[in-house]
């Protein structure tokens, strides 16, 4: 699989391709056996291959995916995040490094209705990086805050990981959402945090932006209506149990629609980009889930996650050590895979440990996606980086938003290492759910 990888093949198609040539050889060489029978093992994966990726892709609590993808779109043609981040921007500019508080703030804010974290960078650089860059922000920070803040659609929800994670993990999706909040919100305060005693620190390194006053604030407001309205509706109606993940994701993508076009601010050719957009990126999510089902399958005929968890609990060592050890495991593979091919790729063998080893399930899924966000901005890749490198292209060398980065990088490290031992702050809002 990682030499498929290594020489460029499509992790989709390396892990399919595995996956397939895999339950060949499980099925067709069975113990005993000297010789393989490549009919019979032809035969079994040609079975699977029909039947469960299809399956899977046909569910409904899938129908998510796009559904979220779709009022993303709606959302970003619509020019709400241009609202949000003019709105954080009136509010926080005088403050220390207020632009880069800003961005923190608009890129939250974002994730709460893109669900992804290219997605949020992508629109969050257009905006914050030239108005930084204006106001003489060091080029490392106005660059780094972005990219870094952008991983917040990851954990925010509604998360396209944690909708996925929790379908590959059959754990309850609207838990998953509901564990990602305050962590993606601690996140975020902890950015801020850090930016805020950098400025103070060094005035010239991120200059105080105009003073507006109270009036100017509170008109400002007006520009978080619709975003909080999509909020609401979806974890709104998740946390009342009025609707489930899916219902949600669907009046979301309705919200989006209809306060767009009610501020007349979508034409046919906006929304016809929208639902392009979301196709395409829906059928690069969907490519990615038939090959790991496919993966998924050989995992289980070969019994590997079985041994491993036997191996696992059998360790004379405490389990935080097997966990931090994954964590520079998903920090390495996160140097040249993207984090959704990297979830799919680990979880039939990761998860079983974790869950012999007594941790609760939905609270690693917001561990898992807090190391999948560190691989977003890790170099040498660090996709977000490149993304946001896309965006702004010659203005800022790439070696620079990768120095901007390092600082973000030690926060989240210290943010999982909060969350890891505090389980409670991922698991305090999915207990409620439950009562």
């Amino acid at each position: 699989m990682l030499a498929l990888v290594a020489i460029r093949v499509p992790i989709a198609f390396g892990m399919a391709i595995v996956g397939f040539v895999g339950m060949i050889y499980a099925v067709g060489w069975p113990q005993g056996v000297e010789e393989v029978d490549y009919e019979r093992g032809l035969n079994a994966a040609f079975a699977y291959a029909a039947i469960e990726p299809f399956s899977f892709i046909a569910s409904f609590p899938i129908v998510a995916v796009p559904l979220f993808l779709l009022m993303g779109y709606l959302a970003f043609h619509a020019g709400f995040t241009r609202d949000i981040y003019d709105t954080a921007r009136v509010w926080m500019s005088r403050l220390h490094g207020g632009l880069a508080l800003a961005s923190v703030a608009g890129c939250a804010m974002f994730a709460a209705v893109s669900g992804s974290s290219l997605a949020t960078a992508a629109a969050m650089g257009k905006l914050a990086v030239p108005e930084m860059l204006r106001h003489k922000y060091d080029p490392g920070l106005a660059t780094g805050v972005v990219a870094a803040s952008g991983t917040l659609g990851s954990l925010i929800p509604p998360s396209i990981l944690m909708i996925l994670y929790g379908i590959f993990t059959e754990e309850s999706v609207g838990q998953l959402l509901m564990a990602g909040l305050i962590p993606g919100v601690l996140s975020a305060l902890i950015y801020m945090a850090m930016v805020w005693f950098r400025a103070r620190a060094n005035p010239e390194f991120a200059p105080r932006g105009p003073r507006t006053n109270w009036g100017e604030k509170v008109v400002a407001l007006k520009g978080t209506w619709s975003i909080l309205t999509l909020f609401i509706i979806v974890m709104g109606g998740i946390y009342s149990g009025i609707v489930t993940p899916t219902e949600a994701a669907a009046a979301g993508a309705a919200g989006a629609l209809i306060l767009g076009v009610l501020a007349r601010r979508l034409t046919w050719e906006t929304t016809r980009d929208a639902f392009v957009e979301t196709a395409r990126q829906s059928a690069n999510i969907f490519a990615l889930v038939l090959g790991a089902k496919l993966f998924v399958g050989f995992i289980a005929l070969t019994g590997v996650a079985g041994e491993l968890t036997l191996w696992a609990g059998h360790l004379d060592i405490p389990p935080i050590m097997i966990l931090l050890s994954l964590s520079i495991i998903y920090v390495i593979l996160g140097t040249f895979m993207d984090p959704l091919g990297m979830m799919l790729l680990t979880l039939p063998v990761v998860t079983p440990v974790i869950a012999d080893l007594g941790y609760d399930l939905v609270w690693f899924g917001v561990i898992m996606v807090k190391f999948l966000e560190i691989g977003l901005i890790t170099p040498p890749v660090g996709l977000n980086v490149y993304i946001l490198k896309g965006v702004v292209g010659d203005t800022v060398p790439l070696e620079t938003i990768f120095k901007g980065i390092l600082w973000f990088l030690a926060m989240d490290i210290l943010t999982l290492g909060v969350l890891i031992a505090f389980p409670e702050i991922s698991l305090w809002l999915p207990s409620l759910l439950l009562r």
